[in-house]
């Protein structure tokens, strides 16, 4: 081999060591993100749990405010009340079938 082959040898060989450290540190950074990611989702999960779950609260809170009198939404909250009891008797209709 010639002095330029070996010359030309070892360039390719540092820039295929140093594309093989990119590689793995986007493989490292690709890792990082997709875990990061997981863990986003998962709080995003459990929030929207806590929000429904919130929701249910404040209906339940404004229907037993409107009932006692106390609530601005009594118009509302009877319109809510049978709204729930004409899905309740769709309901039992669907399961009389």
């Amino acid at each position: 081999m010639s002095v330029r082959s070996l010359e030309e040898l070892t360039l390719l060989n540092k820039k295929l060591d140093e594309l093989f450290g990119r590689y793995e540190g986007l493989r490292n950074k690709i890792r990082d993100l997709k875990d990061e990611n997981d863990m986003l989702k998962r709080y995003i999960e459990e929030r929207d749990i806590k929000i429904k779950d919130l929701e249910v609260k404040y209906e339940r809170i404004k229907i037993s405010g409107a009932l006692t009198g106390n609530g601005r939404g009594v118009e509302e909250a009877k319109g809510r009340i049978n709204e729930l009891v004409r899905e309740i008797d769709r309901c039992v209709a669907l399961l009389n079938r």
